[in-house]
């Protein structure tokens, strides 16, 4: 296809799988971060503060036709006030991108908007985070729909689960797990591994985010998924075994958190409408 993306956070854990994603689909990518090192040479990196509230920078991006937003500080730390602080900040780009005439944006978001909740996930599911990065992302959800209603664009919000892959540069359980067996341990001190997950690898993932960008049928929340709840203790296992790791879960060493949901996962029905046509289409 032709047509040119904006990337913002192109740099980080999921933002480089997705630059290498959308090149593959043949677009011009166009991507920012203010640590480049890890983007594909195959993108053209352009060096632009995008929270500085400049009014011109879908010009100065070289006026892309998608911008996918998922730029954020302090991803893995839930309750950083920087989530707060730089709220407005994320708003007002994504508006002034709108303002200046971009077709689509399709952002980023996370479960974590929906707060405690038992069951299957979908775009109708209530909204009550209970913490300050899932407080920001549900405002900013709801603050670009709003923005967007009546302008020509098309707006994604992309809600997504457990990532794992790539694991060196997260924060997850998995990394915690490769950590400990660098450094010789033999067990692993771990829950009761009951609770249920919707886990996704990292690579596909990224497929999942430039598929939802490459059409404009399916909008508004999408959630980016497996689909299939997994008990935690089940895929630990599954990674033990997969990765040949010479260590063993300490079961119950921890009590489950009140908070964790015994299993919480999202509804698969917009991501498999769009990568079965995806794959239809050969891509």
């Amino acid at each position: 296809m032709g047509g040119k993306i904006l990337i913002t956070g192109a740099g980080g854990y999921i933002g480089r799988h997705v630059v290498d994603a959308a090149i593959e689909t043949g677009a011009q990518v166009v991507a920012c971060d203010i640590k480049p090192d890890g983007i594909g040479k195959r993108a053209k990196i352009v060096d632009l503060d995008i929270l500085s509230g400049e009014k011109d920078l879908f010009h100065q991006f070289g006026e892309p036709d998608i911008c996918i937003h998922m730029a954020w500080k302090d991803g893995f730390s839930h309750n950083a006030e920087s989530h707060m602080e730089h709220l407005s900040d994320h708003f007002v780009f994504l508006r002034n991108m709108i303002d200046a005439g971009i077709k689509q944006v399709v952002v980023m978001g996370s479960m974590h908007e929906v707060g405690y909740h038992e069951g299957a996930i979908d775009e109708g599911t209530p909204c009550n985070p209970s913490n300050l990065y899932a407080i920001a992302k549900d405002a900013l959800r709801r603050s670009i729909f709003l923005t967007a209603r009546d302008k020509d664009v098309i707006v994604q919000w992309l809600r997504v689960y457990y990532i794992y892959g790539d694991d060196m540069y997260n924060q997850s359980i998995f990394t915690k797990l490769l950590k400990a067996v660098q450094e010789g341990k033999k067990t692993f001190p771990f829950t009761s591994g009951k609770n249920k997950y919707d886990f996704i690898h990292v690579s596909d993932l990224a497929r999942q985010i430039v598929a939802i960008a490459m059409q404009t049928q399916i909008t508004g929340t999408i959630n980016c998924c497996s689909g299939e709840p997994v008990t935690l203790g089940d895929k630990v296992e599954e990674f033990i075994k997969e990765h040949g790791l010479d260590i063993k879960l300490e079961y119950g060493a921890f009590p489950d958190r009140e908070y964790d949901s015994p299993a919480i996962w999202g509804a698969g029905e917009k991501i498999s409408q769009i990568m079965e046509k995806r794959q239809a289409q050969g891509g």
